[in-house]
């Protein structure tokens, strides 16, 4: 079996489906009223933009339902052809959680339509203006339904037996590429907790350490991404170790958390980091010593020489080899550990989607349907997933940005 098939027996794909309505038409140009002599720039050069037909304050809740859903994901998973791939063991934490998004969505879709002919018209009172525009795009509130929708769906994904060597290896860099996603996302998280919870603070409280611990959960559960991973795990759990129940956390131990925020921010200088520990884990070769040397017997001049030993003896004398530690210098590890840019997100091929898709769904996901979203009342209470949530209610300060 290989490394990629071994990978891909211990995840799931989740994709998040949510379509939203945008309220928007585009602007024509007999919409503009068009002081005498104006005249507008030709189409090839310049576009109108579009109208809005409502508050869009109004569909917020959509939008922020949607991120929420995509977080959830995150915290234990990594992006992968346009969804999320998830351990196994955390999909169905992660399932509990977008349920309870979908009956959410459900709820305020059901009032927003409800109220949609309101919210028109109170758009054209606050514009009266250009009440005329707004009133001809108008949508029926039938076709607004089709556009508010949430759904989600989890499958395996495995290799296909019947496939060229070419797209077989092109699809196995897309699943080695899973890794350097990992610790970009991880990245972009320890880059906001420095910049917005730790630089510039003397003293944080125990709150501060909600984005590290979720960051270490995520990296454990999808530690069979990388053997570089596990160390760094390992060293998260060592600096968590020494926090204290109770209180603020300053002085020396805010600044091993700053360092270790930093490193974390670097994706290059983290895999570094694991590699550097795992190769001083490494086994060293022993040193021999004198009793591990062979040396020849000396022989007594008192007594008669032997016809067999040699006229003149030389004395053999033990040579110890000088080993060199192969231990890696890691002095410049922090080095540009204050670059602005990670790098980009990588864009998914549609065809790697479709190859790689199982069409029976995954069997963690049992009984769910599309139209579940709409009734959740007698759902199971749902399961958190984030980290860190059993902090003592005397720490309430929030030092993280979300």
């Amino acid at each position: 079996m290989t490394q990629t098939q071994l990978i891909l027996d211990q995840v799931v794909l989740v994709k998040v489906d949510a379509t939203i309505y945008g309220a928007r038409k585009k602007l024509n140009k007999e919409d503009l009223v068009l002081a005498d002599g104006s005249k507008l720039p030709p189409e090839d050069l310049a576009s109108l933009g579009s109208k809005r037909l409502l508050d869009p304050d109004r569909l917020s809740v959509f939008n922020r339902l949607k991120k929420e859903a995509e977080r959830i994901c995150l915290r234990v998973g990594t992006r992968f052809l346009g969804g999320f791939i998830v351990p196994v063991a955390a999909a169905p934490q992660v399932t509990v959680e977008l349920d309870r998004i979908a009956g959410d969505f459900a709820q305020a879709r059901a009032e927003f339509l409800d109220g949609y002919d309101t919210a028109v018209q109170d758009w054209m009172v606050k514009h009266p203006e250009f009440a005329g525009i707004i009133e001809k795009a108008i949508d029926s509130v039938a076709l607004v339904a089709t556009r508010l929708t949430f759904d989600y769906l989890v499958v395996s994904v495995a290799l296909p037996e019947q496939l060229p060597k070419v797209e077989v290896e092109r699809l196995e860099s897309k699943i080695g590429s899973l890794s350097e996603q990992m610790f970009h996302e991880i990245a972009v998280d320890a880059n906001l907790l420095v910049e917005q919870s730790l630089l510039g603070k003397e003293q944080v409280t125990r709150n501060a350490l909600r984005p590290i611990k979720r960051i270490r959960d995520k990296l454990d559960g999808l530690s069979f991404l990388d053997h570089r991973v596990a160390p760094v795990v390992t060293t998260i759990d060592d600096l968590l170790g020494k926090i204290p129940t109770r209180g603020s956390i300053e002085g020396g131990l805010l600044q091993e958390i700053l360092a270790m925020a930093m490193l974390l921010a670097d994706p290059d200088k983290t895999r570094r980091h694991g590699e550097g520990l795992l190769a001083a884990q490494a086994p060293t070769p022993e040193l021999e010593t004198d009793a591990d040397v062979d040396v020849e017997e000396i022989v007594d001049p008192t007594e008669p020489e032997s016809s067999e030993l040699p006229a003149s003896p030389t004395p053999v004398i033990p040579v110890i080899a000088e080993t060199v530690s192969s231990d890696p210098d890691f002095t410049d590890l922090f080095d540009g550990i204050f670059d602005d840019e990670l790098e980009a997100e990588s864009s998914s091929d549609d065809w790697a989607l479709e190859v790689l898709l199982d069409k029976r769904q995954s069997d963690l996901v049992t009984g769910h349907d599309a139209d579940q979203a709409n009734d959740l009342e007698n759902s199971a209470e749902p399961a958190t997933v984030t980290a860190g949530d059993d902090e003592e209610a005397d720490d309430s300060d929030q030092d993280y940005w979300f």
